[in-house]
């Protein structure tokens, strides 16, 4: 199948399974379970391609296994700290200020423009599918791979070290400032955004340059919009974070200042 014909039924898929999810919050009444779904939908998205695409059967193979590894290790991630918890503090602000009209803002505000944004960070998964030259493993499958394997080990080593940090009741309202967290604040957005562009650099690999936008997107979300910028709202208000912000890089890993 055609990448276009193909990037069309993603389109159509995932706006079939984000409406299901949103009439499923509104009988949960939660709407951060989007959250698990945005990384299972990737892994949709990969295997769907790998199931129609007339790609180079290696590369098909090495994205639909990484994406499937780093999608469904999140998910879980994700599932496992939100477990048992209220609706994410995200979701509660927007519920609250819309009162009435949240169960039909809620579909456009969160579980639309999320479905539109994995439609269009999902194109390199795609592409890299899609083209079935160069038929070789080239050096920068080799480059992705090893990018990937950068990305992913810094996010879920930056995960498990917070997640043991918070274990421990003596840490109740102090901040991790070791092990990764010493070089950078959100290490675990770091990896994700390292993560993706190996991804391009697989449709890299088979003439996709033009994927480009897919890991500057998501890079952007990261830091400026729902991850960095959001949650350094809350925790700049805690003890000795200010301080923390002004020896610490807040993205890119470097030595503290």
């Amino acid at each position: 199948m055609p990448f276009v014909n193909l990037f069309l039924l993603v389109g159509i898929i995932i706006l079939g399974m984000m409406t299901f999810l949103w009439l499923l919050s509104l009988a949960l009444k939660n709407s951060s379970i989007v959250d698990i779904f945005w990384s299972v939908g990737f892994v949709i998205v990969a295997w769907l391609a790998f199931s129609l695409a007339q790609g180079y059967i290696p590369r098909k193979q090495l994205v639909a296994v990484l994406v499937t590894i780093w999608d469904l290790r999140l998910a879980l991630h994700i599932g496992i700290r939100n477990w048992g918890k209220p609706e994410d503090f995200r979701y509660a602000k927007w519920r609250e200020k819309n009162g009435p009209r949240w169960w039909w803002v809620s579909f456009f505000q969160v579980f639309l423009l999320q479905g539109v944004l994995m439609w269009l960070i999902s194109a390199p998964l795609i592409t890299a599918q899609t083209s079935g030259f160069p038929a070789i493993l080239t050096p920068l499958d080799l480059i992705g791979t090893v990018a990937w394997i950068a990305g992913f080990l810094f996010e879920v080593i930056g995960d498990l070290q917070l997640a043991l940090f918070k274990r421990k009741s003596a840490n109740k309202g102090k901040l991790l400032t070791t092990g990764l967290w010493r070089f950078t604040r959100h290490p675990n957005y770091f990896g994700e955004a390292i993560v993706w562009w190996g991804y391009y650099i697989f449709a890299l690999a088979s003439g996709s340059w033009w994927t480009i936008f897919s890991p500057m997107l998501m890079t952007y979300l990261l830091t400026k919009v729902s991850g960095m910028t959001m949650l350094e709202r809350t925790m700049r208000l805690k003890p000795g974070y200010e301080d923390y912000m002004r020896r610490t890089n807040a993205f890119f890993p470097w030595l503290p200042k």
